[in-house]
């Protein structure tokens, strides 16, 4: 039986994309979508800008849609992302959740809704950055404190979190190749007199404008020698897709924090 997929922020670019992977995977079913009161999408069938006519109405209510879906994809902001996982728990409803810039008090709650559902949290649903993050990881073990580790992301001028999470999690796993934390050797911004680059530091540097969907490189940079490790999207159906497999996967599971390395087997 396909999977019964609920979308958030369905009036969105993220959330557009969403819906037009779930309606062309033959494993899933599109059950429920819905936004903010006063989005535009509201009271439309999801599927109007594709010209289909799916049967589903666009709604405001997140626990109408938790409570019909098997999973729910949110690719949103941090507080209606939390309020939406909420409502997942409330409603026994599994969760994919792509959105960035939770704050440290955001991840814990998130993790105790992940106590009792299955939550699948990634900065990233693309295949192609999760081969990359395994890449980075291994990288930075093997060539050490010689060379500097600077990651540079470029999104569009709507993006409104910085860095970037897929940037911080290039980050993430550049530290844990190293066997550091990251918050003890990262460099989010530099300006004015900062002085010589101390050894073991992780640097990024923040790009928006226009209408990049995401350019990410991890520099490793030593005397005489450059390495990069990069990842472009030229679409955000990659990242749909990658969500809506998550979805897939997420379905039945028992509850717990999954990554996207999960989802993959990227772990072994």
């Amino acid at each position: 039986m396909a999977a019964r997929i609920a979308i958030a922020g369905a009036g969105g670019r993220m959330g557009q994309a969403l819906i037009e992977a779930v309606l062309a995977d033959a494993g899933s079913r599109l059950v429920a979508a819905f936004d903010i009161a006063g989005s535009t999408a509201v009271g439309r069938d999801a599927g109007e800008r594709f010209g289909r006519a799916t049967g589903v109405t666009v709604g405001s209510d997140a626990d109408a849609a938790a409570g019909v879906a098997d999973v729910m994809i949110d690719f949103t902001r941090p507080d209606g992302g939390i309020a939406h996982l909420a409502a997942c728990a409330r409603h026994g409803a599994g969760a994919v959740v792509g959105t960035t810039g939770f704050s440290a008090e955001q991840k814990v709650e998130l993790a105790r809704h992940a106590l009792t559902i299955p939550v699948v949290f990634a900065p990233n649903m693309s295949v192609g950055v999760n081969v990359l993050l395994a890449l980075v990881e291994a990288a930075a073990a093997q060539l050490g404190p010689a060379y500097d580790i600077e990651i540079v992301e470029m999104h569009h001028r709507h993006k409104v979190d910085a860095p970037s999470g897929t940037a911080l999690g290039l980050g993430r796993a550049a530290a844990a190749g190293r066997g550091v934390a990251l918050d003890q050797v990262a460099r989010r911004a530099r300006d004015g007199q900062v002085g010589a680059r101390p050894t073991g530091e992780i640097g990024f540097a923040t790009l928006r404008g226009g209408d990049v969907v995401g350019d990410h490189v991890v520099v490793f940079a030593a005397d005489g020698e450059r390495l990069e490790l990069g990842h472009r999207a030229g679409s955000r159906v990659i990242f749909a897709r990658g969500a809506v497999h998550a979805a897939l996967w997420a379905r039945g599971k028992p509850p717990g924090l999954y990554r996207m390395a999960d989802v993959l087997g990227l772990d072994g």
